[in-house]
C-alpha cells in the first residue's frame, strides 16, 4: 500500500493530482489552508475510488504547520511514498509597486513552503531509502513574466531546490523533480481576459491552454516505480510554450 500527500489539493492541479495518485494505488493526504469544502469534495473522490483519504489543514509557510501536515497524513495513512509540492498564491504587481508583504507571501507560501514540507517529509524518506517528492514549479519560473517578479522567483527557487534535493537525497533512495506548467486552466487563470486568453493560445504550439489533468498525468508518473530512474528533472507541461 502507497500513501501521498498532495498540498494545495482542494481544488485546480493539486485536487487532479491527488486523483491522479489515487488512481495509481495511492492513498492520499489532502493537505489545504481555507478551502475545507473543497478539500472534503477531493477526498469524497478519492474514496470513491477505493482508496483512503485523509484531509489534513495548515498554511505550509509556517514550518510547524508544515511538519504537522506531513507527521498527521502519516499517522492516519502510513508513511509516505510520494510528496506532491503543489500549494501556491499569486500577488502580481509591477516590481517598483511591489509591496513588501505581496512578496513575502508568495516566496513565505511557494518556496519556503515547499522547503518545510519537503523537509518534513525527507526525514523518513531518507531512513526508508526511498520516496519520490515532485513540486509543481512553473515555466513563468524558467521565462519569468512582467508582473509577476515574486512568483516567477519562488517558482524558480523551487526548480533549484528539487535539482540540489536530488544531488543530496539520491543516495538514499530518494527522487526530486519538478512539473513546470504553462497556462493551466484553472481558479488562477479564470480572470483572463479573453484576448489575453486567445494570445496565450496563438503563442502555444499546441493551441489550447492546459487541463489540470494533463499535469496530475505526468505527477502521477513520476512518483510510481515507472519514473524510477527519473531525478533532479524540470519537464514542462506547457503545450510548447516555453521553447
Amino acid at each position: 500500500m502507497s500513501t501521498a500527500l498532495v498540498t494545495g489539493a482542494s481544488r485546480g492541479i493539486g485536487a487532479a493530482c491527488a486523483l491522479a495518485l489515487a488512481t495509481a494505488g495511492y492513498d492520499v493526504g489532502v493537505g489545504y489552508v481555507s478551502d475545507q469544502a473543497g478539500a472534503t469534495a477531493t477526498a469524497e473522490a478519492i474514496e470513491a475510488l477505493g482508496r483512503r483519504a485523509h484531509v489534513v489543514q495548515g498554511d505550509i509557510s509556517d514550518s510547524a504547520a508544515a511538519e504537522a501536515m506531513v507527521t498527521g497524513t502519516e499517522e492516519a495513512l502510513g508513511p509516505l511514498d510520494a510528496l506532491v509540492l503543489n500549494a501556491g498564491i499569486t500577488r502580481d504587481g509591477l516590481m517598483m509597486r511591489m509591496s513588501d508583504d505581496d512578496w513575502d507571501a508568495v516566496i513565505g507560501t511557494n518556496l519556503s513552503g515547499s522547503f518545510f514540507t519537503a523537509r518534513a517529509a525527507l526525514r523518513g524518506m531518507m531512513k526508508r531509502r526511498s520516496g519520490s517528492i515532485v513540486a509543481i514549479s512553473s515555466v513563468v519560473g524558467i521565462m519569468g513574466n512582467a508582473g509577476q517578479v515574486n512568483y516567477a522567483a519562488a517558482k524558480a527557487g523551487v526548480i533549484g531546490l528539487v535539482k540540489s534535493l536530488a544531488k543530496e537525497a539520491g543516495s538514499r533512495g530518494v527522487r526530486a523533480n519538478a512539473v513546470a506548467p504553462g497556462y493551466i486552466v484553472t481558479d488562477m487563470t479564470a480572470g483572463l481576459p479573453d484576448d489575453v486568453r486567445e494570445q496565450l493560445m496563438s503563442h502555444t504550439p499546441l493551441q489550447r491552454l492546459g487541463t489540470p489533468e494533463d499535469v496530475a498525468a505526468l505527477v502521477a508518473f513520476l512518483c510510481t516505480d515507472a519514473a524510477a530512474f527519473i531525478t533532479g528533472t524540470v519537464i514542462p507541461v506547457d503545450g510548447g510554450l516555453a521553447m
